[in-house]
């Protein structure tokens, strides 16, 4: 079945939309360079009632549950959060909520209930419909054409994810599809499926040029503009570890797979940073109870909704 051209339109833009609203939101979220901690909490905490939640739990619970995930996020029991204790706990935050948020998809996307998400199941909760292209033939029209190659690819992703060759993907399998970074069976695919899109001469490497992609300086300007420049310095500084001016496979993959390690960690460094009182390089209790707004509008408490998921502040954790 092909695609109207009104439907791919509008796929676009909301994709379009999305890479500007994350833009609009880094505006907000550091006017004038000022980091609002309030917005990480409207943000984060997710819809309106959650917020409300955080607002009415009383300040004795507050206390009881954050001193709970304390604990737990001391994982030595020396009394003191760490550097690497914190970033672990951040990690482990992260891929919790992922596999929740992957969880709740597979229910809805399983429109049978049977335990399984076929690819008309996935194409039916996303589209309204099933999408069939033809893998070999482009189109004519250049925004159905980028959204073939897109569907094409989601639907190599659910190929690879589905082990058993069964008629459709298991609740583990499910997750692999969404999340292939946290699957390590899917290591393999996410790497190659890079070097399909990016490494135009087909020698196995991302040079710069091809990392920057269709990118062409204007010869009348004097020098790049500044996304170039951040580009170039990425590649140079965060991917090319071993300084050859182009990217393995292994350093390709810390460009296209989030990494949440270095995310962690440096939201880890800030909050010692800012709370840590005597100079020691790690945080006390008290320390962390003197600095609690702090603590609850960072990414150590998923920006206080740990609070709300007995997850972390129950003790069988």
């Amino acid at each position: 079945m092909r695609l109207g051209p009104r439907p791919v339109a509008l796929v676009l833009l909301l994709l379009c939309a999305a890479v500007a609203g994350a833009g609009k939101a880094e505006e907000l979220h550091y006017p004038q360079g000022e980091h609002r901690a309030d917005y990480d909490r409207e943000a984060l905490l997710g819809v309106q009632e959650d917020v409300d939640e955080y607002v009415k739990l009383g300040h004795e619970e507050q206390q009881k549950r954050l001193q709970s995930i304390i604990k737990k996020i001391d994982s030595d029991s020396d009394g003191f959060l760490t550097e690497s204790e914190l970033s672990q706990w951040i990690q482990m935050s992260f891929k919790h909520y992922a596999m929740q948020e992957a969880k709740q998809q597979f229910v809805e996307y399983d429109k049978n209930n049977d335990g399984t998400v076929t690819w008309d199941e996935y194409n039916i909760q996303m589209y309204d419909r099933v999408i069939d292209f033809d893998e070999i033939t482009a189109l004519d029209d250049a925004e159905e054409e980028s959204f073939r190659q897109l569907h094409l690819k989601d639907k190599k992703r659910f190929e690879r994810a589905n082990q058993d060759s069964g008629p459709g993907l298991s609740l583990e399998e499910f997750i692999a599809f969404e999340h292939p970074e946290e699957v390590d069976y899917m290591t393999e695919f996410v790497i190659q499926e890079a070097l399909e899109e990016h490494d135009k001469n087909g020698d196995g490497y991302v040079s710069l040029e091809e990392f920057l992609g269709d990118y062409r300086r204007d010869p009348t300007a004097n020098e790049d503009p500044e996304w170039i420049l951040v580009e170039k310095d990425r590649f140079v500084n965060d991917y090319d570890k071993d300084n050859d001016g182009r990217l393995d496979p292994q350093e390709l993959l810390s460009w296209v797979v989030p990494n949440n390690q270095g995310i962690a960690q440096e939201e880890a460094l800030h909050l010692i940073d800012e709370m840590d009182l005597n100079g020691d390089k790690k945080l006390s209790k008290e320390e962390i109870l003197e600095n609690q707004d702090l603590f609850l509008t960072s990414e150590a408490t998923d920006y206080g909704r740990q609070l709300h998921d007995d997850y972390f502040y129950h003790d069988e954790l």
